[in-house]
């Protein structure tokens, strides 16, 4: 359980190919909600994928607002309602971002509200989540519309202070759960070994620890090689400062104390979070501005096209994956979710569920149907009929209702995050963005963004630290 929250900066590919993606999705939404009749996702997977998409093209949109075509348009289809001005570093690029962002934020606080309290598919307001998809859509679009007519200096209040606020918290969010499925992943390997005695889980464990240290420590020779050149002193303590914790939090994981205290703490985890906050280090000095001659990659021409086009799937598909991912981590969350997240990979349940509930309430129903079927008070197919009417009936359209017992993740709080991700895309977009720059935004290039990495990967090290040294300076509170 958890999510990996990248950092990387948010740019796209050429405005053809932005245009021909989005619009194929909306096209395929679209034909999907007409189709269907506006029907329900009977799959909760099929619904989160639906949702991550949603705010992976509002993303799209967003950063479209930031290019001078887009606001030309913008202007033309508003019969200049729509004055495209800049006052000091007020660009009308930075508010139309904001909006378009609220707009989305706005639409999944409504959900999150309509949805407090749903605790199964059989709840009439579920179809709310998992349905309605044309009237979603359209409502969405109607929001974007909408925004445009509320003053400016609304949205720059929003941005520097409210969006800045929530995109720090989402930051927060995902480091909190990285060390969570650190945790997890290792103690669930752990927990095969024992039961099954089996190398292959031993392999796999020994594996991908080596594996992570591996590659945090060649991209921390990667680092100093190709960023820490002379004069570069930011990069340089960056990377010496993350090579040094590393080398702590490794060592404080197999202490005997921490050992005691915690039996199942060990290189595993250690590794997880090593590479992960590597990643964010080596993030932050590749994408910072070169205007100390510390990045060679925004001098090579060739380099920094691909860089730019690589960042822009890899960060979209990211922040819309890991948003869903987080939105559904009950247990590391929400303590009251309808289900018990089992350990990673339990077969009692699909996704890792256990669903004891509605397995007992078949049961029972199934004997007292065949209590009536003997005493002859009902025919023999009722059995057969009972079948068919199953919690995991078929839908129709192939896929099953998962959630006829109990909602996979707490639908409220899912729409929260979701919230909290459009905060974080806008300010990624906005925060120190050039406002004298033409042509295509190189979004995200700043030292601010670079910082914001840098600064997570410190405090993902210190929630990890914490994890291992909560049971021994409070033992009664962790049960020891």
């Amino acid at each position: 359980m958890g999510a990996l929250l990248s950092l990387p900066l948010l740019a796209v590919p050429s405005l053809g190919t932005l245009m021909s993606f989005g619009a194929s999705c909306c096209g395929a939404a679209a034909c999907s909600a007409i189709c269907n009749q506006c029907g329900i996702f009977k799959s909760s997977m099929a619904t989160r994928i639906a949702y991550a998409l949603l705010l992976l093209i509002n993303s799209i949109i967003s950063w479209l607002m930031l290019t001078p075509w887009a606001l030309k348009k913008l202007e033309h289809l508003t019969l200049d309602y729509v004055n495209i001005s800049c006052q000091g570093k007020q660009c009308y690029g930075y508010v139309a971002v904001q909006r378009v962002n609220w707009a989305l934020g706005l639409f999944h606080l409504i959900l999150s509200i309509l949805l407090l309290g749903v605790k199964s598919s059989r709840d009439g307001r579920a179809a709310l989540q998992n349905g309605y998809w044309g009237p979603k859509l359209i409502v969405w679009l109607a929001f974007i519309v909408l925004t445009f007519f509320i003053p400016e200096t609304f949205f720059q209040i929003w941005g520097q202070y409210i969006a800045l606020a929530g995109a720090m918290l989402f930051v927060l969010l995902g480091l909190i759960l990285l060390v969570d499925l650190a945790h997890t992943w290792a103690e669930y390997c752990l927990e095969k070994i024992e039961e099954h005695d089996s190398r292959a889980w031993r392999v796999l464990l020994i594996g991908s620890t080596l594996g992570m240290f591996t590659a945090s420590f060649a991209m921390t020779i990667l680092m100093y090689i190709f960023f820490a050149q002379s004069g570069c002193a930011m990069n340089q303590a960056a990377i010496t400062v993350n090579l040094i914790v590393l080398l702590i939090i490794t060592a404080v994981s197999v202490h005997p104390t921490v050992q005691e205290y915690n039996p199942k703490a060990g290189l595993a985890q250690a590794a997880m979070v090593s590479v992960y906050c590597t990643y964010l280090t080596m993030s932050a000095v590749s994408m910072e501005p070169d205007q100390r001659h510390c990045n060679p990659l925004v001098r090579a021409r060739g380099t920094r096209t691909a860089s730019i086009i690589l960042g822009a799937i890899v960060t979209m598909l990211t922040i819309a994956y890991t948003t869903t991912r987080a939105a559904t981590q009950g247990i590391a969350l929400n303590g009251n979710s309808s289900h018990a997240y089992s350990k990673l990979g339990d077969e009692e349940g699909e996704h890792g569920l256990v669903d004891q509930q509605p397995n007992s309430r078949r049961e029972m129903r199934a004997e007292a149907l065949r209590a009536a079927v003997e005493a002859g008070s009902l025919p023999a197919n009722a059995l057969d009929d009972s079948d068919d009417n199953d919690d995991d009936s078929d839908d129709g359209r192939g896929g099953k209702d998962d959630e006829r017992g109990g909602t996979q993740y707490n639908y409220a709080l899912f729409h929260v995050i979701f919230l909290l991700a459009t905060t974080w895309v806008a300010t990624l977009l906005t925060q120190n963005m050039d406002y004298e720059a033409t042509g295509v935004a190189a979004v995200g290039r700043t030292y601010w963004a670079s910082w914001v990495k840098i600064v997570s990967s410190w405090v993902c090290y210190a929630i990890y630290s914490w994890s291992l040294l909560a049971p021994v300076v409070m033992p009664g509170r962790f049960g020891n």
